[in-house]
């Protein structure tokens, strides 16, 4: 007897009943979430975008927005809220129906179905952040001439003193296994796994090429002579000195001398702070690890804001400015750790 090859084989299913569970869960968490990170606002604001609703701390956003004549934000105006929950939900109930039925045709329509509908709500999401990012009061209290607010699609955007950083939430990052896991249902119907799993030694070495190309791309980069100190607002002058720190939201703050990069860190203590860079004295502008650097400290090392700390890539290289300027070395640990 013939076997049938228009049917899901068990691991498709099995697949697709999670995705089915992922769907359904999807429509009672946030789906998405625009944190909102400035000077005055040390801990952050963050908007939760869910499928019926707004959460987050919705109303000190609005009277922000006020400010600065955007629009303010209420569930009655969007229609989304409305039509979301029951468009996820149908997803849902299509996950399941194609695992329960078990035809490979079914399996591909919900793919598709899938892929077109996450376009369209990217696409709306865009929309709905460009029109409330653009359409200004011109009577608002705060007007910036040529400023838009729109905040960023994905990822990390600066819109004057606020970084705004957008990501996916619990609902969203559901969403994404979801589609893996009916890229991972299709790839294995369509014997397309098996092709992948024979060049899967190609694949990695390829990917840890790329991993390894890419290793030195989290440095920061100072403009000279444009970019402005984050803590004491002057403009970065001199290579030797300047110093960056990146969050773990991704942003990145400059800094003209390294003892304001110490206050700055100091002052936002419940910042999430991730790597520390600072300029080798010996190269011009060029920024390396702080936890890696060798750092020497005396009253004759004349930087930006007095203060009086010099970097070097090691030892050796700070040997004889250390002797010429009578400083004293002085750890990495010791200075992020002071108060």
């Amino acid at each position: 007897m013939r076997k049938d090859n228009n049917n899901l084989n068990i691991t498709s299913k099995a697949l697709l009943l999670i995705c089915s569970i992922c769907l359904f869960a999807a429509i009672f968490v946030p789906l998405w979430r625009i944190e909102l990170s400035a000077p005055q606002y040390p801990e952050g604001l963050v908007l939760q975008i869910f499928a019926d609703k707004l959460g987050g701390q919705v109303d000190i956003i609005n009277g922000l927005n006020h400010y600065i004549g955007m629009k303010t934000l209420h569930k009655e105006d969007f229609i989304e809220f409305t039509i979301l929950p029951y468009l996820i939900g149908a997803f849902a109930l299509m996950a399941l129906s194609v695992a329960l039925i078990g035809k490979k045709r079914g399996l591909y329509l919900f793919m598709g179905s899938f892929v077109l509908f996450g376009i369209v709500a990217m696409i709306d999401f865009y929309r709905w952040n460009y029109n409330y990012g653009h359409h200004l009061d011109p009577n608002a209290a705060i007007i910036v001439p040529g400023m838009a607010y729109q905040p960023p699609l994905i990822g990390y955007k600066q819109l004057l003193n606020f970084g705004a950083y957008s990501i996916p939430d619990t609902g969203g990052w559901l969403f994404v296994v979801s589609g893996l896991l009916m890229v991972w249902a299709v790839l294995a119907e369509t014997k397309a796994l098996n092709q992948f799993r024979k060049k899967q030694l190609a694949t990695v070495a390829i990917l840890t090429i790329t991993l390894l190309s890419c290793s030195n791309s989290g440095v920061p980069t100072i403009k000279l002579n444009t970019d402005n100190c984050d803590f004491c607002k002057m403009t970065i002058a001199d290579g030797r000195f300047g110093a960056a720190l990146t969050t773990q939201k991704g942003r990145v703050y400059k800094f003209d001398d390294l003892g304001c990069m110490l206050q700055y860190k100091r002052a936002n203590g419940k910042l999430e702070f991730k790597d520390f860079f600072v300029a080798d004295f010996t190269q011009s502008n060029m920024l390396i690890p702080a936890e890696k650097a060798f750092f020497i400290k005396g009253e004759s090392i004349a930087s930006p804001m007095r203060g009086n700390i010099a970097a070097f890539k090691d030892a050796p290289a700070a040997s004889p400015y250390q002797q010429k300027m009578d400083a004293t070395p002085v750890e990495w640990r010791k200075l992020i750790t002071e108060e």
